[in-house]
């Protein structure tokens, strides 16, 4: 392709792109394809030679679209979003076009010293310990691990980064059952093994129950085991919980157990002064993460990670071969020492895109304001549909509705002549997700609390309106009395 060729299929591009942001919601939201349909359209082998751009983006459009599920859909109720933004798109397209490697200051500069500065932007809009250190990850699932590397190598003063797990065994770590699966799969990387992740039992609102963890600790300690790290949540996954963060930092404080937050999705909420009592002895954490590309539309990958101890992060991951040193390693020491981050030392990959270009990017053009009026917007609307709920007696609120995640199920008619078994309700709420995601109009996931089944509706997306959510409230109605 030549830079002719590449200037005209980049307009073509862009305009596809913005007809496709402008009409999304006309989509069937979730794809509509069966499992391998999209694989077997196409030869066993790659092209021998090479195919005009035109005829590639004619199959993009006829075979891959069908087959995309349209999470910038404003009918996209499910999980917890992957938002983006205008402004965060044209940053992405930017940095696909630097193609900068981010491993080091030297290698690039300005991704380097911007990370730097949004990540300082963050934590003066939210808040947060003016003595944290940040770095963006890909995922709250990596963070997550760097915390419990980070709190393993603490403990044992780097010995099993150096010599392996002998002589160290029995770490235990902590957090509810509500807790995301990355905390799981996590434990099980780091060498932990999963048994050793002891879930706290929660209480009605479920949040963790903190003299359960208290019993757990000292139970732990009897037996000779070692109290390594508690994870505490701010919004689980199942129903946007929150976790007492002082009470839990409090424990930490009092067995030396390292503390870890995971804020991944309802930390963006921190932007907003009336919420900082979720936040309430944050600064007693280790550490703590929150992911800017679920709330606040920056596109995919972007995550926030604090610590209030870099040195130790830093440690935990520094490697230095003859081949990544650099002159600029030498301005680090003397008395006029130029201290620069080396990105590639403050978690696991070496390799380190330019995400700090779209964080930078949709801050400016939302605004400290914009933002906030955007995350207010999608609270508001999910207290609408918990009024609605509430007073509809043929439904029922599951879990308290703290931010915009509201869960809910259908109980049945009230005209019924007998109740409906719990099973019965089971079976029909499974029944109305799978029918309303079949029809493509509007997009939900379930979760289980207290072993009913929970229909999850995330009042997040970035083009998200009252009109849609009435739209969603009166399908879901619908679909629930056939």
């Amino acid at each position: 392709m030549t830079n002719k060729e590449f200037r005209e299929m980049g307009h073509l591009f862009v305009d596809w792109m913005a007809d496709y942001l402008e009409n999304v919601a006309e989509y069937p939201v979730k794809a509509q394809v069966k499992p391998r349909e999209i694989f077997n359209q196409f030869e066993d082998n790659m092209p021998t030679n090479g195919e005009d751009m035109n005829v590639i983006f004619k199959d993009f459009q006829e075979k891959i679209l069908k087959g995309v599920t349209h999470w910038q859909s404003p009918n996209f109720y499910a999980y917890f979003p992957a938002n983006s933004s205008y402004a965060s798109v044209l940053a992405e397209m930017l940095t696909a076009t630097l193609g900068a490697q981010g491993m080091l200051w030297e290698t690039a500069p300005a991704a380097t010293e911007l990370e730097e500065k949004v990540m300082e932007w963050l934590k003066n809009a939210m808040n947060l310990p003016k003595n944290w250190h940040g770095v963006i990850q890909d995922t709250a699932s990596s963070a997550t691990l760097c915390a419990l590397l980070s709190a393993r190598e603490k403990y044992t003063n780097f010995a099993i980064n150096n010599t392996g797990f002998e002589g160290f065994t029995d770490f235990r770590v902590y957090a509810s059952s509500q807790t995301h699966s990355s905390i799981e799969k996590g434990v099980k990387i780091a060498g932990f093994g999963k048994e050793n992740l002891v879930y706290i039992p929660v209480k009605e609102n479920f949040s963790i129950d903190e003299n359960a963890l208290i019993n757990a600790i000292e139970k732990d300690l009897k037996a000779g085991k070692k109290p390594l790290c508690v994870v505490a949540t701010v919004g689980t996954t199942s129903s946007t919980a929150i976790d007492n963060i002082r009470k839990i930092g409090e424990i930490c404080q009092k067995y030396g157990i390292w503390y870890h937050v995971d804020a991944a999705y309802a930390g963006s909420v921190a932007i907003l002064p009336e919420f900082s009592f979720m936040f309430d002895g944050l600064e007693l954490a280790d550490s703590y993460v929150f992911n800017p590309h679920k709330w606040l539309m920056v596109n995919f990958d972007c995550s926030a990670y604090f610590v209030k101890d870099k040195g130790t992060l830093i440690r935990t991951f520094e490697i230095l071969p003859e081949y990544l040193k650099t002159a600029t390693d030498s301005l680090a020491s003397g008395a006029d020492a130029v201290v620069v981050n080396n990105y590639r030392d403050w978690g696991i990959p070496l390799g380190r895109r330019f995400r700090a270009l779209k964080l930078w990017f949709v801050l400016r053009n939302y605004g400290l304001n914009g933002l906030q009026t955007k995350i207010r917007n999608d609270i508001n609307l999910a207290k609408w549909l918990e009024n609605e709920i509430s007073q509809n007696t043929d439904f029922e609120l599951l879990a308290p509705v703290n931010l915009n995640l509201v869960c809910f199920r259908y109980l049945g008619n009230n005209n019924l002549d007998k109740k409906l078994s719990e099973e019965a309700l089971n079976e029909i709420n499974a029944k109305i997700l799978q029918n309303l995601n079949k029809e493509g109009k509007i997009y939900l996931t379930h979760t289980k609390l207290n072993g009913k089944y929970t229909l999850r509706m995330v009042l997040g997306q970035t083009n998200l309106t009252h009109a849609h959510v009435t739209q969603a409230w009166e399908l879901i109605k619908t679909e629930s009395r056939k």
